[in-house]
């Protein structure tokens, strides 16, 4: 009964910790969220966490949908159109590929793992400039092409379909499939890939995300264009806010505006991890335990 009440009893430093996690992490989201209601003057010298006013909300929403004709919303839409077609290129690329790693034995197998084990742990900024002379080469400089083909390169994507193929499928049902006379691609169709929707959730969820958060590649790879996604955009903003610019011009942005912007930005991450919650954390633990 003691052990049982001693259990019971929660660890304060374990909620200490938890409680600083929430200051950190929660509290900049809620004040950016609050930020968004504001006007520039509230925002400064008004209560951090107060929430303003639907009418201030709506006059920065009309503000920023206003700046140059609607900027912000071709930038979300080149966003969703680079994220979403390289992620089905991925897909397409990554699975089956990891697959192929996984279940077959061929000359130079280790080699590709090695390879992608060390594209994978390179910063992505040390690829952007032989990324950028493979483009030019190739005359797709600021073409939505220079960053949809690019972001398909997912290393990371094979190698969580290797280790997901190697340690949660079953070999005796390729075994089987063979025996029935299965191909090696009627075997990953009908047998690998059905059972592979936590893998395929997860792979989908971390190239969404890296996808659309990148910055510096389309950045290098669309100059002075109009097809940038929003996170150049959002710099673009940065740079006409007077307050972190003192030369903006005609075209100046409120800070609340800036805030509204960034929580346009995020909302599609956030959307595409709650609708996909359940498969990430049966992806996570795939291969964890054997039978």
């Amino acid at each position: 009964m003691r052990t049982e009440n001693r259990r019971a009893i929660p660890n304060p430093l374990a909620a200490l910790v938890l409680l600083l996690f929430a200051v950190f992490f929660v509290l900049p989201v809620i004040w950016l969220v609050l930020a968004a209601t504001k006007t520039d003057d509230q925002l400064v010298h008004g209560n951090p966490l107060s929430f303003g006013s639907w009418q201030a909300l709506r006059a920065n929403w009309d503000a920023l949908t206003g700046y140059q004709s609607g900027a912000i919303l071709v930038w979300l839409r080149n966003s969703a159109v680079y994220a979403f077609l390289a992620l089905a290129i991925t897909l397409c690329v990554a699975i089956p590929a990891g697959y192929a790693l996984a279940v077959t034995e061929f000359r130079g197998r280790r080699t590709l793992l090695v390879a992608t084990l060390v594209v994978m742990l390179m910063p992505n900024a040390t690829l952007v400039v032989p990324l950028f002379l493979e483009v030019n080469a190739v005359h797709l400089i600021g073409s939505m092409w220079s960053i949809i083909l690019p972001y398909s390169f997912y290393p990371f994507g094979v190698y969580l379909a290797y280790i997901y193929f190697g340690a949660a499928l079953p070999r005796e049902l390729l075994d089987a499939a063979e025996l029935d006379g299965c191909s090696a691609f009627a075997a990953f169709r009908h047998i690998a890939l059905p059972l592979a929707a936590p893998v395929v959730a997860l792979v989908g969820f971390f190239s969404f995300v890296a996808n659309w958060t990148n910055y510096f590649l389309p950045y290098v790879l669309l100059p002075g264009s109009d097809q940038v996604p929003v996170q150049v955009g959002l710099g673009t903003l940065l740079d006409n806010v007077p307050q972190f610019n003192p030369t903006a011009g005609e075209l100046a942005v409120q800070r609340p505006e800036v805030a509204l912007a960034t929580l346009l930005a995020i909302t599609p991450v956030l959307l595409v991890f709650l609708f996909s919650q359940r498969f990430l954390v049966a992806g996570l633990l795939a291969g964890a335990t054997k039978d």
